[in-house]
């Protein structure tokens, strides 16, 4: 049997990685960062646990009510018509009731007040009726009801925190709850970025003939800020070996990681990819996707190397897709690959031809209860405004064409994105 020839274009197509394929290959290649601080908890939110935490302290401290209402005996609840009960005292959130309640007797309780010695059960106030001195309480109440139970959050000595969590604004609250005023967190991850073109012009320059605003630095930054890294901006960097070179060189010695944006794709100068190969190595520089094909990563001395397109919205799928979580896991967070996926009818239809995965702008919304999902319109890699409209992409797989309205795909929203 003979063997089938391929053209060009065929072999191209098959050196490009698949998305799959391309994730798993960085994160391969990459490891987290060892360095630790400690922190003051107010300074601690979106950072990364470097250690577990434990309780030093159950939570709650202490048996307690969940409700404003009257704690009794569960044994002494009537089991038909209605009981009367004497109050004997009043328990606060800041001074406890220090007596025993005693059968036939409760005492009035307010939220997160202790418990007194002899109950255990606290029924509403709503569902009494008050009378003097005393109480008067219907069948129908289960015994231990609107109690919170000393450690029932809790117990002295349990993991509250794992190490690898990004720190959120409820974590902040639960370590709090614990007692805990620093943290042991890493330090932050080092982003080094610069973009490469001499027609790229930075703000508050004129632009000449065929010169254009760099836009991409900007959307890198906002990109890393939000993943609270330190950014290091190296500014647009000049079509010339020695200046790419420099640029390299100098990124690589302050940095965790280094992005560039443009000079990867077939037919730019060669300089990054000549001065890549020349002070460290690239492990694969295409993926079979759309936008972003023209992705390279690889290692300069210790630092990771993240080659992004020049087009600007591949800029930012190819970094959702790829960079964001190599460095949040270089930066020390656990399970970032992890992922709940999201599906939505389609209003519109999205064009696509097989064999590469595309990541399409679009706008996703509750129509009549139900998740819908239309395009935003023209998917040219260089439409930047389409990604401002868009509040997710449309995920569609290497193998699928052109879907038409009805039908059930896959979405990434952005607010999932960081």
């Amino acid at each position: 049997m003979s063997s089938a020839i391929l053209t060009p274009v065929d072999a191209r197509r098959e050196q490009r990685l698949r998305v799959e394929e391309a994730r798993r290959r960085i994160f391969s290649e990459i490891t987290p960062i060892h360095g630790v601080e400690r922190i003051t908890l107010r300074s601690a939110l979106e950072r990364v646990l470097a250690q577990d935490v434990l309780s030093p302290v159950n939570v709650p401290g202490h048996t307690n009510s969940a409700v404003d209402g009257y704690a009794l005996a569960g044994a002494d609840l009537p089991a038909r018509d209605e009981r009367e009960f004497r109050v004997v005292g009043t328990a606060w959130a800041g001074r406890p009731f220090t007596g025993v309640v005693q059968a036939g007797e409760c005492a009035r309780i307010m939220t997160g007040a202790p418990l007194p010695a002899g109950t255990d059960t606290v029924i509403m106030q709503e569902h009494v009726r008050a009378h003097g001195e005393s109480v008067h309480i219907g069948a129908g109440h289960e015994p231990g009801r609107n109690v919170r139970a000393a450690g029932e959050d809790l117990v002295r000595g349990d993991v509250a925190l794992s190490a690898g969590k990004r720190l959120t604004p409820a974590d902040l609250g639960l370590l709090a709850s614990i007692g805990m005023a620093e943290v042991g967190v890493y330090r932050p991850l080092r982003v080094a970025f610069f973009s490469t073109g001499d027609e790229l012009r930075s703000l508050g320059e004129p632009l000449g003939a065929g010169e254009i605003y760099d836009s991409n630095r900007y959307t890198l930054y906002g990109m890393l800020k939000r993943l609270n890294v330190e950014t290091l901006d190296l500014g647009v960097i000049r079509d010339q070996r020695a200046a790419v070179r420099d640029a390299f060189a100098e990124a690589s010695t302050i940095a965790d990681a280094v992005i560039t944006s443009g000079g990867v794709s077939v037919g730019d100068a060669d300089y990054v990819k000549e001065v890549i190969n020349q002070l460290g190595r690239v492990s694969f520089w295409q993926i079979a996707m759309k936008p972003g094909r023209p992705l390279a990563f690889g290692h300069i001395g210790d630092a990771a190397f993240f080659g992004l397109p020049g087009n600007p919205v591949a800029v930012m799928v190819t970094f959702y897709q790829f960079v964001q979580p190599a460095l949040r896991h270089m930066a020390g967070e656990q399970n970032v690959l992890e992922s709940h996926k999201l599906f939505a009818h389609c209003a519109t239809r999205f064009k696509k031809l097989p064999g590469r995965t595309e990541f399409q702008r679009a706008i996703m919304e509750n129509v009549d209860g139900k998740l819908v999902v239309r395009s935003t319109g023209m998917q040219g890699s260089g439409i930047l405004r389409s990604m401002s409209r868009a509040n997710c992409f449309v995920v569609l797989p290497e193998e699928a064409e052109t879907v038409e309205p009805g039908a059930l795909v896959e979405i990434q929203p952005f607010f999932g994105l960081v």
